[in-house]
């Protein structure tokens, strides 16, 4: 870092990091929310033009519905299938990349790579807007552009974990990690706002200024993010390079990594069709559905900081996760159903779904991540925790780029298949983990005398 001073206490750097990197996450989703917001502009509902233009017809002789009121190539009938691949080619890329961002991160200083990728991702987001400004309307442009912003965007999460998880000893990691994964949400919340403000007026700037927004912050991260194993506050700290992921347990990586799958299939599937759940099964329009849709956030931070405080003082991740994916699966079911029956109702389940879903989704990316990137069998080699997160979120993201594509499928055969997906995606994941609850409830139940052999009570 360039222009912090080293002699400041290792608290205050604690502190600082914990809220650089949590702002810097933000300008990640902050940058990735405009495309929900901007569909409706790309494609807008005609009917009520081609109304007009029938009634008086020679006032309006050249209004063409099909073409004049929506974003070429957005303006055909095939417009869903031409919006989802915008939302597919960027998870598809984000899944597929975030294997190497890991790999390549560990490699590289954490400072210049994030520095890299929040520069990067600035360029390919304002470039969609300024797909507005230039009137393009190449579909190709759109679908590289979300294919380049989905690979350098990979850059961002393994680096703040790394970062986070170097500062902070796994005493009180849950709750710290709880607290600090709330970013995504915020990070949402001024997308759609920033996007929001100009989206009718001139959408390219929907694009153009979150993505200024990231590239700013880039620049703050270049001058002021420290990485405590590379060059601490009292020196330089040797670790050991020569140890890599042969010396995890691999069943554990692999077990969470799926685990992360479905609970991440279910979380991305709520992210893009929960809108629009709720003004059909609401009857609400879609301003009003899209401000309900964020109680969901508000339950997922609640969840997030709650597995966090239970794993730390229970000292079981992997039992906290699989309670919270047990309570899911019928609440899924309920809130199916009584999302139905008025407002209050459905407010409830989407705090309590939110809650329940987000939780192990967040404790997994991020915890459950650090514990094992700092594991006492990679001995000091913390670089490794780049990778670990990387193959976490990794395998998570290909659940992210499923679950929506599933929905689109199955939301035409109704809305209880849906929920019924989610339901068997959530039972899924809890499979995954019943080994490690075992063990982890085995072993409560062992204590080490003062010899050092073991006892079963």
């Amino acid at each position: 870092p360039l222009l912090l001073p080293p002699v400041l206490s290792p608290c205050w750097y604690r502190a600082f990091t914990f809220g650089l990197t949590f702002l810097l996450y933000t300008s990640f989703h902050l940058s990735r929310k405009p495309i929900s917001i901007v569909k409706s502009e790309l494609h807008k509902n005609c009917s009520a033009l081609h109304e007009l233009s029938t009634a008086g017809s020679r006032q309006l002789p050249n209004l063409h519905t099909e073409t004049d009121c929506s974003w070429k190539p957005f303006d055909k009938s095939n417009y869903k299938q031409l919006l989802g691949a915008m939302d597919y080619s960027f998870l598809c890329a984000y899944a597929v990349g975030m294997y190497l961002s890991g790999i390549i991160g560990e490699r590289l200083p954490i400072r210049l790579y994030l520095t890299f990728g929040m520069l990067m991702s600035g360029l390919f987001t304002c470039l969609f807007g300024l797909g507005r400004i230039y009137n393009i309307h190449n579909l190709s442009f759109y679908i590289f552009v979300q294919v380049a912003n989905g690979l350098v965007q990979t850059t961002g999460w393994p680096s703040v974990v790394t970062c986070i998880g170097n500062w902070f000893g796994k005493g009180r990691r849950g709750l710290i990690m709880g607290i600090w994964n709330s970013h995504t949400s915020v990070g949402n919340i001024l997308g759609s706002l920033i996007a929001g403000y100009w989206v009718s007026s001139n959408w390219g700037l929907s694009f153009i200024v979150p993505g200024l927004v990231i590239a700013a912050m880039g620049v703050v991260c270049f001058l002021f993010l420290i990485e405590r194993e590379y060059c601490s506050v009292t020196g330089c700290v040797i670790e050991n390079k020569n140890l890599f992921l042969t010396d995890l347990p691999t069943f554990i990586l692999i077990e969470f990594s799926l685990c992360l799958l479905f609970a991440k299939l279910v979380s991305y599937t709520f992210l893009f069709w929960l809108p629009l759940y709720i003004t059909k099964a609401a009857h609400l329009d879609a301003k009003k559905a899209g401000e309900l849709s964020t109680l969901f956030d508000v339950g997922g931070i609640v969840g997030g900081i709650l597995a966090g405080v239970i794993s730390d003082k229970l000292g079981k991740r992997a039992t906290t996760c699989a309670v919270m994916l047990l309570l899911a699966a019928p609440t899924l079911y309920g809130f199916s159903m009584i999302s139905e029956f008025g407002l209050g109702p459905t407010i409830g389940m989407l705090l309590v779904c939110g809650g329940l879903v987000n939780g192990p989704y967040a404790l997994i990316t991020t915890a459950v991540s650090a514990d094992l990137g700092t594991h006492k069998s990679l001995k000091g080699n913390s670089r490794a925790l780049s990778t670990v997160t990387a193959i976490i979120d990794g395998t998570g993201s290909v659940g992210a780029a499923i679950g929506p594509l599933l929905a689109g499928v199955l939301s035409s055969r109704g809305w209880n298949q849906v929920f019924y997906m989610l339901m068997a995606a959530d039972f899924l994941a809890l499979m995954l983990l019943l080994r490690l609850v075992t063990k982890e409830l085995t072993s409560a139940n062992v204590v080490k005398p003062r010899s050092g052999s073991t006892t079963v009570e």
